[in-house]
């Protein structure tokens, strides 16, 4: 019972806010990427609970929206991840409290997810090019496309991890939307 729940609060979350790669794709948009990368994750109490290695895709608008911004989105596709000991990453879901939830050291496992974003003070710059250096970050790829002036601000956000191993929880969603589940050894 309990798979299955997880399973329709994952497929809800993705409906409301993992639009894809494709989700601005049209004939106004220039995909960029693969670009690999990787960063730590924190979880729910702050602490950082996993180094993460993916690959970015991009897709950027080439036309404004009617108030003169740019819609843009980044997908994380093929993310592994291995987990730092301490509190788990959804330990302090619940008014910021931490439940105990703990993770042992290197807990591997994979993710997936989704920015939806806002671009403002900015203009496309079809010349534009990306790659590890030029946009390597979220913020280094909407300053090479839409100029060092653009800012952005996030509309949905969303990633599910799945761990490997025997664990009390192996399955988290951390979106916008809310939080859901937990990966933790005790």
């Amino acid at each position: 019972m309990k798979r299955s729940l997880f399973g329709l609060i994952v497929a809800a979350v993705a409906a409301i806010g993992f639009g894809g790669v494709g989700a601005f794709a049209s004939e106004g948009s220039v995909h960029f990427g693969p670009i690999a990368s990787g960063s730590a994750d924190s979880g729910t109490c702050g602490n950082d609970w996993a180094n993460d290695t993916y690959t970015r895709m991009f897709e950027a608008s080439t036309t404004r929206n009617a108030d003169g911004t740019y819609s843009a989105s980044e997908s994380f596709i093929a993310g592994r991840f291995e987990t730092i000991a301490g509190s788990s990453p959804g330990a302090c879901e619940e008014s910021g409290v931490s439940n105990g939830g703990t993770v042992a050291a290197d807990v591997t496992g994979t993710f997936k997810g989704n920015y939806q974003m806002i671009v403002s003070g900015g203009t496309f710059n079809p010349a534009a090019t990306c790659d590890v250096t030029t946009c390597g970050t979220t913020a280094a790829f909407v300053a090479t496309v839409y100029g060092e002036g653009a800012t952005y601000s996030l509309l949905s956000w969303g990633f599910t991890y799945h761990a490997n191993g025997p664990l009390l929880d192996r399955d988290w969603v951390n979106s916008s939307a809310g939080n859901f589940g937990d990966i933790r050894s005790a």
